[in-house]
């Protein structure tokens, strides 16, 4: 199955997201210094059809970073590729809602053996450095938590531009449950039409 791309977020560089898009490149020492907000990161609980994952994501939460910092209205959008690998285009806007859109296209591996739930992104060129973790999903595909080995990057994605309250608790709970320090989040203000 093929989707669509529209907008989406992250930017190494212009700002970006998400997580994404989004997404990590800790690896290549870029964002080593930042906060840790779980020492401990689990291995992703499920695998991922890639036919389901793929298509346009909100960003509900995430843990603050230096290239996403000021961006509201994150949303990430991914599209399989027919040399099997998947596109990724990123998109916020920055400093409110309605503020100027910064926008980032890469692309992603998925890592062998993994299941589907372990990719590798690239932003810049030929090197795939950045980790992108399914931790954890719904079985429907309507929620997506992302990290990445470092537990210095977090990301939690709807289908839905705002989850409703008694989602975004159970949302909350289950990035504590993974073993995150849910005080680091950083709630996402979505676009309203």
């Amino acid at each position: 199955m093929r989707s669509r791309i529209h907008p989406a977020w992250l930017a190494a560089g212009t700002l970006g997201a998400f997580a994404a898009g989004a997404l990590l490149w800790q690896k290549s020492g870029a964002f080593a210094g930042g906060p840790r907000g779980n020492r401990r990161v689990p291995q992703p609980a499920l695998p991922v059809d890639l036919d389901r994952y793929v298509g346009r994501w909100f960003e509900f939460a995430r843990y603050e970073n230096r290239f996403e910092r000021g961006g509201e209205a994150v949303i990430a959008e991914y599209a399989q590729r027919d040399d099997g690998l998947v596109d990724v285009l990123n998109l916020c806007r920055v400093g409110s809602t309605n503020g100027p859109i910064r926008v980032a296209k890469g692309r992603a591996k998925v890592v062998e053996g993994s299941g589907n739930a372990k990719l590798k992104v690239s932003f810049f060129g030929p090197f795939y450095v950045g980790h992108y973790w399914v931790l954890d999903h719904a079985d429907d595909y309507a929620w997506s938590i992302v990290g990445e080995p470092s537990g210095r990057f977090l990301w939690i994605l709807t289908r839905e531009p705002e989850p409703g309250r008694d989602a975004a608790a159970a949302l909350v709970a289950r990035v504590r449950k993974l073993g995150y320090d849910t005080s680091m989040l950083r709630f996402t203000a979505q676009h309203h039409a």
